[in-house]
């Protein structure tokens, strides 16, 4: 008998004790787990929506050229170390224990909950404030992502395990969407409220956990790859932070990927990832388990699970933009309460998410992940079809029907193809490969975010100037000033539309105003001129934009198809399942 199978024997053992001891232990796992990987992304997503009123709470213009930064950080922070730091986290997991490091997300995740709320101060100082501890508090809802799937695994048996992955991989998506509702409704009232409805929250899940939740997995004794884990969160976060600044503007550029910043951002931290992958074939215990990739089910899951996150990341932010933005106002929304709207009228793609991930995860224990997740794959590009084709001042129904058609076809293939990633790890690599999973998810959306920004703006730089210039022209507007106006960066429409402003009465300013004939300048600065102004330039970058997702959908589900019929991870001693 290997090694390998007296420590399995021995995690059965232990299993079978906490679950005579405690008969519904793996559904305890489950509920915690879910709660926690629930919280971490209603957080990554719940500023969206707020941001409006935070920049006013802490007095910053956020359409402000100067402020663009500080806008983006806040976004992309979080995403950006959640992506950074979860491999390390599960790779600690294996080696200290996944229950230990989950706890201490939940705690660390609390505690700069409470200070993300607290700051004092105004302008850029409280932005900075915010950026890190945003940032830190990505560092504890990295501990929850890397470890939570992996617990899950430990708990349940092969036969339960795509249900109970389905359930926790789908809420936790469905989160996302949470997130916008939750921040629509708490910003209005309190900004300060969007971070502490966290906390009792995170509170009870800490407490939760530490008292009920065992580590029932096999522990790893090896050494840190100290090498492996500075290489790789160097390479990972030059890349991330030269996607950040790509997309906003460069002496006189669209955007920035001319700017040398940029490019030796990006190519560097692909040099410095390139080196990390030759240490991780050199040293004993790496981080980054290279191996893993040679299991089929694996590799094709990931592969997937990447493309399928470049589909989805940026979706959430255009369909942001083209309510807030576009639609709400044109059908009689106030800017101020677009954002509050915009996530309610996006409900309909979380009940996808919640009705098809667990059914899809129930049935794929029975017959493998691949015809779920090849076939979630196939309709949600069909529905990207469906949002490409779509009018601009589209009816609700129809949106409302590809919303839903959209978290059904993306719950269908999260749930399974979570599973089957997992199903294909040994029992002393579940941590680390699932850490690795949610590296390659988490890159993806800020990646994916840097792609349709990027499509976006080039879509609006071809007729947003003209555009906008006829249509000041149109209103009595100086041609001087239309001429400036029409000259400014796309991405700070796009901002505008995202955080639900109308920019121009603060682009024109008051003494221009003063000069228009007051319907024109009632017009200018109501619910109809700007909507409808942006309205067939956004249509173009809609169009480039959605057209990547559909090829990252459809190469996603080649590569569903290709992971094989179903498999799950046997010791050599044991029958293959």
């Amino acid at each position: 008998m290997t090694v390998a199978s007296t420590r399995e024997r021995l995690t059965r053992d232990q299993r079978a004790a906490i679950a005579t001891a405690h008969p519904h232990y793996k559904w305890i796992v489950l509920s915690n787990t879910t709660l926690g990987g629930l919280l971490a992304t209603v957080n990554s997503s719940i500023l969206l929506i707020a941001l409006p009123d935070i920049f006013r709470g802490i007095s910053i213009d956020p359409l402000s050229p100067g402020n663009t930064s500080l806008l983006l950080w806040l976004i992309m922070g979080y995403l950006l170390v959640t992506a950074v730091l979860v491999v390390s986290f599960g790779r600690l997991g294996d080696i200290f224990g996944r229950v230990r490091m989950y706890n201490a997300g939940f705690a660390v995740f609390t505690v700069f909950s409470v200070l993300l709320s607290v700051t004092w101060m105004h302008g850029t100082a409280a932005g900075v404030w915010l950026i890190v501890m945003r940032v830190l508090q990505g560092v504890g809802g990295a501990m929850l992502m890397a470890n939570s799937a992996a617990i899950i695994t430990d708990a349940f048996p092969v036969d339960q395990r795509g249900l109970a992955l389905g359930l926790n991989q789908v809420t936790a998506i469905a989160g996302m969407f949470v997130g916008l509702v939750v921040g629509g409704v708490l910003a209005p009232i309190q900004w300060r409220f969007v971070f502490l409805v966290s906390v009792p929250v995170s509170l009870f899940g800490t407490v939760w956990a530490y008292l009920k939740l065992h580590d029932t997995g096999i522990k790893q004794p090896a050494r840190l790859d100290w090498w492996g884990n500075a290489t790789f969160a160097v390479g990972l976060i030059a890349v991330l932070v030269g996607i950040t600044y790509g997309i906003q503007p460069y002496q006189g550029h669209t955007m920035g990927w001319t700017n040398p910043w940029v490019l030796g951002a990006i190519i560097g931290g692909l040099v410095v990832l390139a080196v990390f992958c030759v240490i991780e074939t050199k040293v004993p215990d790496p981080m980054f388990r290279l191996g893993l990739f040679r299991i089929r089910a694996f590799t094709a899951g990931n592969l997937a699970s990447l493309l399928a996150a470049l589909g989805r990341g940026g979706l959430m932010f255009i369909l942001i933009i083209w309510l807030q933005g576009i639609w709400l106002p044109r059908h009689g929304y106030s800017f101020e309460s677009t954002p509050l709207w915009a996530g309610i009228y996006m409900v309909p793609l979380t009940i996808g998410f919640l009705v098809a991930g667990p059914v899809s995860g129930w049935l794929s224990d029975r017959l493998g992940a691949r015809l779920f997740a090849t076939g979630g794959m196939v309709v949600a590009a069909a529905t990207f079809v469906g949002l490409m084709v779509l009018p601009v001042n589209f009816s609700y129904w129809q949106f409302a029907v590809l919303l839903l058609a959209n978290g059904l076809a993306m719950g269908m293939f999260a749930a399974p193809n979570r599973a089957g990633i997992m199903n294909s790890l040994p029992p002393n690599r579940r941590g680390v490969g699932a850490g690795m999973s949610t590296t390659f998810q988490n890159a993806a959306m800020v990646l994916s975010i840097g792609i349709f920004f990027s499509l976006m703006i080039t879509g609006l730089a071809h007729t947003l100037p003209s555009t906008l210039s006829h249509g000041l022209l149109a209103q009595g507007v100086p041609a001087d000033k239309a001429a400036q106006l029409a000259a400014l960066p796309p991405v700070s429409v796009m901002f505008a539309s995202l955080l639900g402003y109308n920019p121009i009465a603060s682009l024109l300013g008051p003494h221009t105003l003063a000069q228009l004939p007051p319907a024109h300048a009632s017009y200018l600065t109501g619910r109809a001129f700007f909507p409808e102004l942006i309205s067939e330039p956004f249509a173009h970058g809609l169009t480039v934009a959605f057209g990547f997702a559909i090829a990252a959908c459809l190469i996603a589900a080649l590569a569903s198809w290709l992971r094989g019929g179903k498999y799950v991870y046997t010791e050599p001693d044991e029958p293959q399942s």
